[in-house]
């Protein structure tokens, strides 16, 4: 099949028909299967190696193919539905019926910067903690979270925390305390050299970042986190209700 990229809708860039061609395709076949090279797709569409490339990255960065250095470039498996509760990491796996478990990278006691300060309503240069961990869901890693908490408030919380992989039991067991409303943001970013090793990616590849501002009953802010997805993996799902 020969691609005629000249007489296209208007506007519509060269290597978006190449594109759409590669979605049909993917389509037609399982998670897994080997797409045709590079060369083969640029002599079958009959267009330019350029624009096959431009094609594939696309698909590959929308999570549709994987590259296996080495190897070739695969029809990816579905992403992941991710549920968004106020509920900590290990109830949210469990609920999408998978094993969470936890990696502590690090856990320090630092001076708080004007924008931690305000979200957790302390002195700017106050004693905070903070805390990241590797998330992982079956074994595979699945978010970067960094946590910042007031060290005035959750005295020797970093002990506590290397004992367990979860911050929010502790934070009920051994604190009394439990957050019952968050303020959610969510962007994209591009992933640093490090969170693409954690997370088994490519540096510059899409990321999905959660800020989450976290609140007890009595509305005094708890935590303040921020979570690395890869963008090309997950997909999170919120359910809304009509207000009153």
């Amino acid at each position: 099949m020969v691609l005629d990229v000249n007489r296209q809708a208007p506007r519509e860039p060269k290597y978006y028909q190449v594109k759409r061609h590669l979605l049909q395709l993917i389509d037609t076949l399982p998670p897994g299967s080997l797409v045709p090279t590079e060369r083969v797709l640029t002599v079958e569409l009959g267009t330019s190696r350029t624009t096959v490339r431009q094609a594939l990255s696309e698909l590959v960065g929308e999570g549709r193919l994987v590259r296996r250095q080495g190897s070739g470039t695969y029809v990816a498996e579905p992403k992941i539905a991710w549920l968004l509760h106020m509920t900590s990491f290990t109830e949210q796996a469990a609920a999408a019926g998978y094993s969470a478990s936890t990696q502590l990278l690090d856990a320090v006691r630092e001076r708080a910067s004007d924008d931690i300060a305000a979200r957790l309503a302390i002195k700017p240069g106050a004693a905070v903690y903070c805390i990241e961990r590797l998330r992982l869901a079956d074994g595979t890693p699945m978010a970067v979270e960094t946590s910042y908490l007031s060290a005035a408030r959750f005295p020797g919380l970093i002990g506590h925390v290397r004992k367990t992989s979860s911050l929010y039991q502790v934070l009920a067991d051994v604190y009394d305390t439990k957050p019952v409303n968050a303020d959610e943001t969510i962007e994209t970013a591009a992933a640093s050299p490090r969170e693409a090793e954690l997370l088994n990616t490519d540096t510059g590849s899409p990321m999905l970042v959660l800020g989450r501002h976290s609140f007890d009953a009595e509305g005094e802010p708890i935590e303040w986190v921020h979570s690395w997805y890869r963008g090309d993996r997950y997909v999170f799902v919120a359910k809304l209700a009509a207000g009153h």
